[in-house]
């Protein structure tokens, strides 16, 4: 037993990747691994005799669901730390797995360097934040996106909103003044609205509802 490391669980639905997860924590001293799981309940059934500090745990997983399982976990320990990890870089499955308590997200495949940082981050700063998720994250925040539009439509109304004008639309999109208004005319369509500034109020109601959801 290593003294004074962490203890790490990790739950992976690959079983075949067990051997590489035991490869990267023998080559460190921060870090136990307790054990490679292929499922919530089987971390569960031995968490009286393991007691990790930290839950490494794939989002989809056979049975429970790591994201469903972030529940048991912090009824086990209100205290631990759990990094999630996915092949999708979904920002739903992020948001999700961060509403439930997850500190921190990784995008498979994970190298042994990204891992070990993203646990050194954990146990220094409480939250591991990749680039490409952070930037996941902040992207559903400056980008206005709505179902009920078209890509093209939710361009023009996040340009429309930046106070930008036709023929600024048309200039910034590459496409013409005319193509511009014909879009126009479908999002006040789908609005039920006549006017920009209908436009506009109703886009903003829209955005609240929509923060609001999140």
């Amino acid at each position: 037993m290593k003294k004074n490391a962490l203890k790490i669980a990790v739950i992976d639905n690959d079983d075949t990747l067990a051997g590489i997860y035991t490869k990267y924590f023998q080559e460190t001293e921060d870090y136990e691994l307790l054990g490679v799981y292929t499922s919530v309940h089987g971390l569960l059934s031995s968490f009286v005799r393991s007691h990790p500090d930290i839950i490494i745990c794939e989002t989809m997983l056979n049975g429970i669901s790591g994201i469903e399982g972030l529940d048991y976990f912090y009824r086990k320990n209100k205290d631990l730390k759990v990094l999630m990890m996915s092949r999708k870089n979904d920002f739903q499955l992020i948001k999700e797995a961060f509403k439930k308590g997850a500190n921190g997200y990784l995008i498979k495949p994970i190298t042994k360097d990204r891992l070990l940082n993203a646990l050194d981050a954990l146990d220094r700063h409480g939250i591991a934040l990749e680039l490409d998720v952070a930037k996941k994250i902040i992207d559903s925040f400056q980008t206005k996106s709505f179902d009920v539009f078209s890509k093209k439509e939710n361009e023009i109304i996040e340009l429309l909103t930046q106070g930008f004008t036709y023929k600024m639309i048309a200039d910034k999109l590459f496409v013409t003044p005319s193509a511009v208004n014909f879009h126009i005319q479908n999002i006040y369509v789908k609005l039920n609205v006549n006017s920009k500034s209908e436009a506009l109020r109703k886009i903003k109601e829209m955005e609240t509802q929509q923060l609001n959801a999140a």
